[in-house]
């Protein structure tokens, strides 16, 4: 094996940042934040990926349009996720998190590898709740084009998917005591689309495993109700 490739893997492995076309290196010694607009409004899911980022506070970012734009790998049974595209008109309200190391931008690049970490202005993020513990640089990631495609039979909208990030939103709403905060999430989501799956375990009986599948559904069904109607179970 080169040189050169074993120095890579050396350093992927010891979660030290390396920058590309798609991920700018932070600034040293700055506080990193990143705004989570899909999974990443929910806290199991963020962390996951970053131990750190336990807090987070609910924002409304301007520039941006969210949207089920984000196909997914073609291998096998796949889907559409969440996305956004640069919109200078747009808002959508999202949640905001600090990472705390290199290592967790390294690993949140590496579990968004089908976007870019792109930087976001202080004037496009309005706090709704709370305050930053300090100024710092703020991320977002945008799809890159090639993944840019709406949800189709072959890759449909599933409502697991939905079930996080409807539920982080929720759970947002109720720690910040923001009422609709969740139903913008929806409102402020574009692509809805007949091509959605409900893949829930029990459907019949969602809440076995999804404790606020009564909620999501209420909201889905009041935003969206044809489309609503029209899932189908798998």
């Amino acid at each position: 094996m080169p040189t050169q490739v074993i120095a890579l893997i050396f350093i992927l492995l010891s979660g030290i940042a390396i920058a590309d076309d798609c991920h700018p290196l932070p600034t040293p010694g700055t506080p990193q934040y990143l705004i989570g607009y899909g999974s990443l409004m929910q806290e199991a899911s963020r962390l996951r990926t970053a131990p750190s980022a336990k807090e987070a506070w609910p924002v409304r970012v301007t520039g941006f349009r969210r949207a089920w734009i984000a196909q997914g790998a073609p291998v096998g049974f796949s889907t559409t996720f969440l996305g956004v595209m640069s919109s200078p008109d747009s808002t959508m309200n999202a949640a905001i998190f600090p990472l705390a190391s290199d290592a967790e931008v390294t690993n949140m690049d590496a579990r968004e590898d089908g976007y870019c970490r792109v930087a976001v202005a202080d004037k496009q993020v309005a706090m709704l709740s709370g305050q930053l513990p300090a100024a710092g640089e703020v991320w977002l990631y945008v799809n890159r084009p090639r993944r840019v495609a709406a949800p189709s039979a072959r890759f449909p909208i599933v409502q697991s998917y939905v079930d996080i990030f409807v539920g982080g939103c929720l759970a947002m709403e109720r720690q910040y005591q923001l009422a609709g905060f969740a139903e913008e999430c929806i409102s402020s989501t574009h692509g809805w689309s007949k091509h959605w799956v409900n893949d829930r375990i029990y459907p019949r009986r969602p809440f076995i495993y999804q404790p606020d599948a009564a909620a999501i559904d209420t909201l889905l069904q009041h935003r969206l109700p044809a489309l609503f109607k029209a899932i189908r179970i798998e």
